[in-house]
């Protein structure tokens, strides 16, 4: 016997016909912490030497240990999502508690070009992803996309490891914790 499932989302206060509205999802998730990272791909295809992307995540983790796979969920039809679905090296830069303007920058809605965002901070470029590692991060490592999992209004990237770097940053890692990026006490 088959179900009638809606395809499209409900309203936010509108329970799922499974579960939760998502009030109640995004507030029960916000008590969980979870360290801020930047994602970032360098695009071949926009102009003449090409364009840096980022985008802010709080879902990056860690998958397997051998081989070494991490995941970061992206928005699905995100300029991100579309980047990874066709450049399949990519890096993430894990902030340090210091570095919460550059989470900022780079979650803003509506925002301006992703050039403009890299234009004033210290980056250097991925040897073996070509992308922007973050001056000062905690820790970066560099990906190759080994698979693409949606997931809802997401989709989950999971990564080969290729590289990884500790500049040896002294300080805490920024932390995201009931809607507000915070120090680790």
């Amino acid at each position: 016997m088959s179900q009638n499932v809606p395809t499209s989302h409900p309203s936010p206060g509108v329970p799922h016909p499974e579960g939760v509205t998502e009030e109640e999802f995004r507030a029960t998730m916000s008590r969980l912490a979870a360290g801020v990272v930047l994602v970032t791909a360098h695009d071949p295809e926009e102009g003449p030497r090409g364009e840096d992307v980022g985008m802010t995540a709080t879902s990056f983790l860690s998958v397997s240990l051998d081989p070494p796979l991490v995941l970061v969920s992206v928005r699905e039809d995100s300029r991100m999502d579309e980047l990874l679905e066709r450049q399949p090296l990519w890096a993430v830069s894990m902030l340090a508690e210091s570095q919460r303007h550059i989470a900022g920058r780079f979650s803003m809605r509506g925002r301006v070009s992703d050039r403009l965002l890299f234009q004033d901070m210290p980056c250097t470029r991925g040897e073996a992803s070509g992308a922007p590692l973050v001056g000062g991060a905690l820790a970066t490592v560099e990906c190759r996309t080994e698979q693409r999992v949606s997931a809802g209004d997401h989709t989950l990237v999971i990564g080969r490891v290729l590289t990884t770097s500790l500049p040896g940053s002294e300080g805490g890692p920024l932390a995201y914790f009931r809607g507000r990026y915070r120090r680790l006490a």
